[in-house]
């Protein structure tokens, strides 16, 4: 090669190395807003938190470098949860993140273009959310929480760990679908098993300790406990007054048994928020909700 073409070679070279390290940056910074259901201190929603974090980085997404995540908590209160989303939405963020049906329902009410992807929401169809589970069509996609047949296998578990029972109070939340669905199917299954069901409205703290104290006065009771916000703000008193009262129960979820409850089946809660990173990864990428299917993830007791 001639010596001026040896340089041609080196200079034609080094120019390029700036578009080529150019085209490898990020794009610019995208934003995401998580709506947590949780209080701000709640170690169960920070745990929650970091899992989605984690996966986001493990995905190239890293927080204060290709991304920025603005949260807000919103503790299973309606008028907060609303505030959030007025808050979350005014950022115009790139996507957001919902944690259970209380923020998902405040966030479409704020929103119907900006991407969101929902984690822990028990019944997405019924609360309207999406259409379908196959095409959740509109701006959200995300992962169910349970199917209302998992409300039949709560009954049965019950009995089997406690055969005695004859009685089952069932504390559910009659103002949403999933509530009185779940009642349904415990209903359609107790006769076979010569149980007596009976519902439990949750209210507030005081209501749920008379309703408990009363069901308990007779013998062979045992309790289920749906899922519901209420539940998770009342879930000490709830485990108290069935530890109080001797009540045999199973609960909707794995953190009422480390805090104290007899059992649970149901889902891992902190793994729904790990792979809802990865429909966070596809939107960001150009993915539409529409395209991405809502998930049912599998139950462990």
């Amino acid at each position: 090669m001639r010596r001026r073409d040896f340089i041609k070679a080196i200079v034609g070279s080094a120019a390029a190395w700036p578009l080529a390290a150019h085209a490898q940056q990020p794009d610019r910074t995208r934003r995401i807003g998580v709506l947590m259901n949780r209080a701000a201190n709640d170690s169960e929603g920070l745990a929650r938190l970091a899992a989605f974090q984690q996966s986001l980085q493990q995905l190239g997404w890293n927080d204060g470098h290709n991304v920025r995540i603005d949260t807000c908590w919103g503790a299973d209160d309606v008028d907060r949860e609303r505030r959030c989303a007025a808050e979350l939405v005014a950022l115009a963020p790139d996507l957001i993140l919902a944690a259970g049906t209380l923020s998902m329902a405040a966030l479409q009410r704020e929103t119907r273009s900006i991407p969101i992807v929902f984690s822990n929401v028990t019944d997405p169809v019924g609360a309207g959310f999406v259409d379908n589970l196959a095409r959740p069509g509109g701006n959200v996609t995300g992962f169910m929480l349970y199917e209302y047949s998992i409300a039949g296998k709560w009954l049965t578990l019950l009995r089997q760990i406690a055969p005695s029972v004859t009685r089952t109070a069932v504390l559910r939340d009659p103002a949403i679908t999933s509530g009185n669905s779940m009642f349904a199917t415990i209903q359609g299954l107790a006769q076979s098993l010569s149980v007596e069901v009976s519902p439990i409205g949750v209210g507030d703290a005081g209501e749920i300790e008379r309703a408990i104290s009363a069901f308990a006065s007779s013998t062979n009771g045992g309790l289920i406990v749906t899922p519901s916000a209420s539940v998770s703000v009342h879930r000490d008193l709830i485990i108290r007054l069935a530890a109080r009262h001797e009540l045999p129960a199973i609960y909707p979820y794995d953190y009422m048994v480390i805090g104290g409850g007899l059992m649970s089946y149901a889902p891992d809660l902190v793994d729904q928020y790990r792979r809802s990173a990865g429909y966070v990864d596809r939107i960001l990428k150009g993915r539409s909700p529409q395209t991405c299917r809502c998930r049912r993830r599998p139950s462990s007791s």
